[in-house]
C-alpha cells in the first residue's frame, strides 16, 4: 500500500486507499460465474476481509434452450414405374421381306423367323405392298413387345409378346359392295379424267371395254364427259376392285351414247340401249384397245420405205411391239403366214362379203392357224415392225366384196334388240338407273359452268 502511495506522489496525484470498491469485486466474479453454473449456490462462503451483513442466495438460472428437432422419417422407397411404350413404324420397301423387316426391328433371327411362320398361317406375306407400314412397339430401346400389320385389302394381324414368345391373332376386315355414280370431263385423257375423279386405272379398261362399238377412243375430244354407275368392291376401307358397270352414258363429239347392263334369261350378260337395242355391233370400231391412227385410207401416199406415192388401202395404228391385236368381228381365219411386204399378217373372213387383214406383227397368238374360228375380240396376233414398215404398227384393212374400203367407214351391223319379257325388265331396270347418270351429269355440267365463270 505504501509503494502504491507512493508511486501516485510521484505521478503528482493523491491515491485513496480503496475501501468499499474493492469489496463489490469478488461479488460480481460469482455472479459472472452463476450464469454459468446453474447447480447451486452464488456465494456460500464470502472472501476474507469482506464484510457480508446477510447471506443471499439466488435461484438457478436456466439458459433458454430450443425445442428439440423434428425428426422427419424417410418416405418409403416406391416402385419405379412401368418404362413407357413406344411405337416406330416401318414402311416396306423395294426388295424388302417380312423376314428382313422384322430383324431391321429389333427381332432376334429366331423371333422373326417364328413370327413370320405364324403370320403367313393366315395372310400371304407377297400380299405387302410397297410403302405399307408395319408398327412395332417397345417397351425400351431393345425388346420388341408387340407388331401390328395391315393387309390392304384383307384386313390385319397383331402379334403381342408373352411368356413364351408371341401370341398373333388375325382379323379379316368385313367385306362389303356399294354402288357409286363417277362422273368426269376428259381434259387431257380418259385415264386422267378417271384418276382425278379418285378411281383406279383398271375402271378405264371396263369403260373403252362398254363402248368400243360406238366411240372411237383414239380421237376423245377435250370437254367429252361421261357418267357410270359400278359397283366397287370394298375389303374394311380398302378398295379392292371393280364390279361391273351398270349404267353408263358417254358424251363425244356432242353426241351422247348410252349403256345399259342386262342379264339375260340365260345368265349372258350384255349392254343395251335405253329402248333395249344391243350396243355390241358386228364390228369393233378398231382392232387395237390405245393406240393412235398415224396414217389413213388414201388412194396416193408417199411410202416411207419405197420413197414412192402409191395408194394405201388400210389404216396403220402405231402402237409398240408387243401390243395385243384383236379381231373386229366373228369370223373363220383364212391366211396366217408371211407375205413380201405384208410381213406376218393374218386374213379373215366374216361374211360371204366382208373379210379383214392384219398387217406387219410381230408373231400370231398360239394355236392361230388357217380354218381357226375367232370371236369379237380374241386376240390374234400382235404389234410389229415386219414386211416393209419404217416403224412397229399395224396396217389393219377392210375388203368389202373384193373392193378396199376405209375401214373407219365401215357400218356396223347391229343385232335384234330385246323382245317380250325380257324387254320388260329390263325397262324396269333402266328406269332405276337412269336417274342417278342423269342428275350425276346435271352437277357435271353445272360445276364446269362455274369453273368457266371463274377461269
Amino acid at each position: 500500500m505504501k509503494k502504491l502511495l507512493a508511486w501516485g506522489e510521484r505521478m503528482g496525484g493523491i491515491v485513496r486507499a480503496p475501501r468499499l470498491y474493492f469489496a463489490a469485486v469478488p461479488l460480481a466474479v460469482p455472479l459472472l460465474f452463476a450464469t454459468v453454473d446453474t447447480t447451486r449456490s452464488v456465494v456460500s462462503h464470502p472472501p476474507r476481509g469482506v464484510e457480508v451483513t446477510h447471506a443471499a442466495t439466488f435461484a438457478p438460472v436456466h439458459l433458454l434452450t430450443p425445442p428439440p428437432a423434428k425428426v422427419v422419417q424417410p418416405a418409403p422407397p416406391q416402385p419405379a414405374p412401368p418404362p413407357a411404350e413406344r411405337s416406330v413404324d416401318i414402311p416396306v420397301r423395294s426388295g424388302d421381306t417380312l423376314d428382313s423387316i422384322f430383324r431391321k426391328a429389333g427381332l432376334t433371327a429366331p423371333e422373326a423367323y417364328a413370327l413370320v411362320s405364324e403370320f403367313s398361317k393366315t395372310v400371304d406375306p407377297r400380299r405387302l405392298r410397297l410403302g405399307d407400314l408395319i408398327r412395332f412397339q417397345y417397351a425400351d430401346q431393345n425388346a420388341v413387345t408387340a407388331v401390328s400389320m395391315k393387309v390392304t385389302g384383307w384386313g390385319e394381324v397383331n402379334a403381342r409378346r408373352g411368356g413364351e414368345g408371341f401370341s398373333v391373332v388375325a382379323t379379316e376386315a368385313p367385306s362389303r359392295v356399294e354402288e357409286t355414280v363417277v362422273s368426269a370431263t376428259i381434259e387431257s385423257s380418259l385415264y386422267d379424267a378417271l384418276r382425278g375423279a379418285g378411281e383406279g386405272p383398271q375402271l378405264v379398261q371396263t369403260l373403252v371395254d362398254v363402248f368400243q362399238w360406238d366411240v372411237d377412243f383414239f380421237a376423245l375430244k377435250k370437254g367429252d364427259a361421261f357418267s357410270l354407275l359400278v359397283e366397287k368392291k370394298y375389303s374394311g376401307s380398302d378398295l379392292v376392285g371393280y364390279g361391273p358397270i351398270l349404267a353408263a352414258r358417254f358424251i363425244h363429239d356432242g353426241k351422247t351414247y348410252e349403256a345399259f347392263r342386262f342379264l339375260q334369261a340365260d345368265g349372258a350378260p350384255g349392254y343395251y340401249t335405253a329402248d333395249g337395242t344391243p350396243v355390241k355391233k358386228q364390228f369393233l370400231k378398231a382392232p387395237l384397245k390405245f393406240s393412235r391412227v398415224t396414217s389413213g385410207f388414201t388412194k396416193k401416199r408417199f411410202h416411207p420405205v419405197l420413197k414412192v406415192n402409191r395408194p394405201h388401202h388400210g389404216v396403220d395404228y402405231g402402237a409398240p411391239t408387243g401390243t395385243p391385236v384383236m379381231t373386229t368381228a366373228d369370223g373363220v381365219v383364212t391366211f396366217v403366214g408371211k407375205g413380201r411386204g405384208e410381213g406376218n399378217f393374218i386374213r379373215i373372213r366374216h361374211n360371204s362379203r366382208i373379210e379383214t387383214a392384219y398387217l406387219h406383227l410381230s408373231k400370231f397368238a398360239k394355236g392361230l392357224r388357217k380354218g381357226s374360228r375367232v370371236e369379237q375380240g380374241d386376240v390374234i396376233g400382235y404389234v410389229g415392225a415386219t414386211g416393209l414398215a419404217s416403224g412397229p404398227h399395224l396396217d389393219y384393212r377392210v375388203r368389202d366384196g373384193g373392193v378396199w374400203m376405209n375401214p373407219l367407214h365401215l357400218k356396223s351391223i347391229t343385232p335384234d334388240p330385246l323382245r317380250g319379257e325380257a324387254r320388260r325388265k329390263f325397262h324396269a331396270a333402266v328406269a332405276r338407273n337412269s336417274e342417278k347418270l342423269e342428275s350425276s351429269l346435271t352437277r357435271l355440267a353445272s360445276n364446269q359452268e362455274i369453273r368457266r365463270a371463274l377461269f
